[in-house]
């Protein structure tokens, strides 16, 4: 089994019912296929590089999953005749340093910045003295 990454994008003026209908359509042809699927990342709606089909704005997912080759172009095709679907993209991830960068997104390592702590108390008030130090020292400097 190879591994891809499914990246598609639903029209924005489905409903949320419709949209979540639509999503768990095409994981339906994934599954369906026999494809493992390692991980979802619904990016929720978004603006759009450009215009397609008159809209300007569109409902992203990523689906990062596991399949046969064999099973690619009957998702494609599928794909291709949902209407729903204004856009898609499945890369294939080839050479080691490719599937060693799937598996970390599989993992959710690009979303580092959301899963940062927030700075404790203690450090937060730390560095609220400093800055006040450093305003007076532009005020004394400025009177001088």
């Amino acid at each position: 089994m190879r591994h891809y990454e499914l990246l598609f994008v639903l029209k924005p003026t489905l409903t949320e019912e419709e949209t979540q209908e639509r999503f768990e359509y095409v994981k339906g042809i994934l599954e369906k296929n026999g494809c493992e699927i390692a991980s979802i990342n619904d990016m929720g709606v978004r603006k759009l590089a450009y215009e397609i089909e008159k809209f300007e704005r569109g409902h992203y997912y990523v689906i990062y999953y596991k399949a046969d080759p064999a099973v690619i172009d009957e998702i494609l095709r599928n794909l291709r005749f949902t209407e729903e679907v204004i856009r898609f993209l499945n890369v294939k991830y080839v050479n080691k340093g490719e599937i060693a960068n799937w598996e970390k997104l599989v993992k959710g390592t690009f979303n580092k910045k959301e899963e940062q702590p927030a700075p404790k108390e203690s450090e937060a008030a730390a560095e609220a003295p400093a800055a006040t130090e450093a305003t007076e020292t532009k005020e004394e400097s400025a009177a001088e």
